[in-house]
């Protein structure tokens, strides 16, 4: 259920649902089809992630993509990982 639906949010008299943070920043967007986006910020301002209702996109804080996963299963992981195994079969633990 879409937070519009919760609240019961009339689309014909409001329009579309947008939801700002006290810094009036959008960290939510729903639009009367069902369609929604929700967004986070860093510390600065900055997009680090957002996410709609087909998916999302997670970025770092300089706006890099690192991570997309939508409802199909599709997975792009961009992200270091902390074990890197070699083809020799060997493991490696990475220190950041």
């Amino acid at each position: 259920m879409t937070i519009a639906q919760q609240i019961k949010w009339d689309f014909k008299a409001n329009g579309f649902l947008e939801i700002r943070d006290k810094n009036g920043k959008i960290i939510y967007f729903e639009k009367s089809d069902g369609d929604w986006l929700k967004y986070e910020y860093d510390s600065q301002g900055k997009v680090i992630c957002w996410e709609n209702s087909m998916g999302g996109w997670r970025k770092d804080s300089e706006g890099n993509e690192i991570y997309f996963e939508n409802s199909n299963g599709i997975i792009e992981d961009k992200r270091i990982p902390e074990i890197i195994e070699h083809t020799n079969g060997r493991k490696y633990k990475l220190i950041k």
